[in-house]
């Protein structure tokens, strides 16, 4: 393993390159809205979508956790960036509903193996002191993309009248990151206790884990969420274009790269569970006033300070809990990413909601999401668990 006083850069760069593919997934919200339109989809059926995308973490993060045990994490996350090439290609090349949930449907499965195996690679090649600034920094690296997606889908329809071009440049550079992968050779450690099904299972008898894996599940649906349906709040509640609501998630984005780059630098020197508690706490207070928001301005900012709280709380979740058991690592990772399921299951519960109620009660679900995760991480500091 590279030793903290000696980073090599040339292994440690692809790792954080693969962050990059990962951050493809968040095309999904821009999308939402976009197959909505084109295909004059119900609120229902739009938000089959984005689950498309994330119920394969709850079918293959586990499996994927045990198989990386046995072949090695480097051969397992290039797998996961051929799966996410694949898909980018289908809607640019033959563009229907269908099509499209396929598209969606390997960007899924190529982002749980991503997910699984990039979290303990990088692990590999950063030490365990400055693994938590290492996570806030890939998330950083994912923000940057998350943060252009939809930024490139507005410039496409501008230039090309066709947002579809997105896929392809996604396309292009899943094919880069693959191929520096693969020129990269990265010595891996061997986990003592052999994975299975059974030991892995198994953790979640451990109250510290299971409340962990859960904080993940809602974490995760916070952010989908609020991806998915940051443009319907600005065109109902305050009458945006698509294209306008649009740059709203660009805004949510911007603040999330914006917070994971500052929490890389902050966790230097910065105690990790005090970060965590009052990054979740002003979480909730954001979410709070996006919900009583008067004004699109008001929204706005709400939206930025939802993004600035709620940056660093997955990666943070994350390392606490695999460097209190990284003997554990890749069970953990396999859970951890399990419960990225919540992006399939919150935003469906949302769109029930906002049919029922209104897109305003709809953002209660994120509300009751962040209430858990303070909660559940103050319940921890108060037991000394973290």
């Amino acid at each position: 393993m590279e030793k903290a006083n000696k980073p090599r850069f040339s292994k440690i760069l692809p790792v954080l390159f693969s962050y990059v593919i990962m951050g493809f997934v968040d095309i999904v919200g821009v999308s939402t809205g976009y197959a909505q339109r084109d295909f004059n989809l119900s609120p229902e059926l739009a938000q089959i979508i984005p689950s498309m995308v994330f119920v394969w973490f709850f079918l293959l993060s586990v499996p994927i956790g045990i198989f990386q045990h046995n072949f090695g994490k480097r051969k397992i996350l290039f797998l996961g960036i051929l799966f996410t090439a694949m898909g980018m290609f289908i809607p640019f090349v033959y563009y229907n509903y269908y099509t499209l949930l396929l598209c969606f449907v390997l960007l899924g499965i190529g982002n749980t193996i991503i997910q699984v195996s990039s979290n303990p690679l990088l692990k590999e090649v950063v030490s365990k002191k400055a693994f938590s600034s290492y996570m806030s920094l890939s998330q950083f690296v994912k923000a940057i993309i998350s943060l252009s997606g939809p930024l490139i889908v507005t410039l496409m329809v501008s230039k090309f009248s066709n947002w579809k071009l997105v896929f392809f440049i996604y396309g292009f550079l899943a094919i880069v990151s693959g191929l520096w992968l693969v020129f990269t050779q990265i010595e891996e450690t061997k986990e003592e206790v052999k994975a299975s099904f059974k030991t892995t299972l198994g953790l979640l008898k451990n109250s510290f884990v299971l409340i962990m894996v859960l904080a993940i599940f809602l974490i995760v649906g916070i952010d989908v969420g609020m991806n998915t349906n940051i443009q319907n709040l600005l065109i109902e509640k305050f009458n945006f274009s698509l294209e306008t609501a649009s740059l709203g998630i660009s805004v949510y984005f911007l603040a999330l790269m914006i917070s994971r780059f500052a929490g890389a630098i902050i966790l230097v020197r910065t105690n990790t569970t005090k970060f965590l508690f009052w990054s979740s706490l002003v979480t909730v207070l954001a979410i709070v006033l996006l919900i009583v928001a008067p004004t699109a301005t008001f929204a706005l900012c709400a939206i930025f300070l939802t993004g600035l709280s709620s940056g660093n709380l997955f990666p943070l979740i994350f390392s606490v809990t695999i460097n209190k058991m990284p003997e554990r690592a890749s069970e953990i990772s396999g859970l951890m990413i399990m419960a990225v399921v919540g992006g399939a299951v919150i935003p469906p519960i949302m769109g029930i909601v906002n049919k029922e109620i209104g897109i305003s009660s709809g953002f209660m679900v994120l509300l009751v999401c962040a209430c858990y995760v303070f909660f559940s991480n103050y319940f921890l500091r108060k037991r000394e668990i973290i």
